[in-house]
């Protein structure tokens, strides 16, 4: 069950989201830009140690992201993604809510700020 009901309006109300499903995939991603900066997803049975638990995958700065997989147990390398960069947090786990806003807002930020000057300057301007 997931804990964070307020994650999916929280994540479209970053500037410029687009949220869409990915059907071979089965995930919802969260894209600025045409660029991926969250995703949830629940892995199936055939994926070992996920236990079928819904996870939220964002990206991360390498360092910052070995802090947090060190501090919470239920902050994992990302699924199906590069583990050094991206981190998955288990929806049903015990991540406060200030710290899995703070990772949006910073995986939300990374993504923006590698998009083009012009890019980002359209986003920034648009209603």
């Amino acid at each position: 069950m997931n804990k964070y009901q307020w994650l999916d309006s929280y994540l479209l109300g970053k500037r410029g989201c687009v949220k869409d499903y990915k059907l071979e995939w089965g995930w919802f991603r969260y894209q600025v830009g045409g660029k991926l900066f969250a995703a949830t997803c629940q892995p199936g049975e055939e994926y070992k140690g996920y236990d079928c638990r819904e996870l939220l995958t964002l990206k991360c700065e390498p360092r910052f992201a070995e802090l947090m997989r060190a501090e919470y147990p239920d902050i994992i390398p990302g699924f199906y993604m590069d583990k050094k960069r991206w981190i998955s947090i288990f929806l049903d786990g015990e991540v406060p809510d200030d710290v899995v806003r703070h990772l949006c807002d910073c995986s939300y930020e990374l993504v923006f700020g590698g998009l083009t000057k012009k890019l980002q300057r359209q986003i920034s301007e648009t209603p």
